[in-house]
């Protein structure tokens, strides 16, 4: 699994652990990613590996329905645009009936 949040693009970085010495060595900056069951009005819950940045944002626009259907498919990731048209096409299914 990639650690790379599909939602805001979140990903590992690499830097330097500095001694007092000054003596550089390689590290890794990975994100923050927890995996989370978001509750969405028409799948129900879907399982998620997000960043806590991309929790908040997801929260703050009124779930990952809403969250989804707001943002548009040029800045979604594969992953996510996946779910938004899955999303789509359950609500229209449920409309039809």
């Amino acid at each position: 699994m990639a650690r790379r949040c599909p939602v805001t693009g979140k990903g590992v970085q690499v830097g330097h652990n500095v001694s007092h010495s000054n003596v550089k060595s390689k590290r890794r900056f990975l994100p923050n990613l927890q995996t989370i069951s978001l509750l969405s009005d028409v799948l129900g819950s879907v399982r998620l590996r997000l960043s806590t940045t991309a929790i908040r944002t997801i929260e703050k626009n009124g779930g990952i329905d809403a969250f989804l259907k707001g943002t548009p498919d040029s800045r979604l990731l594969p992953e996510m645009y996946r779910l938004k048209r899955r999303i789509l096409g359950a609500a229209a299914k449920r409309e039809a009936v």
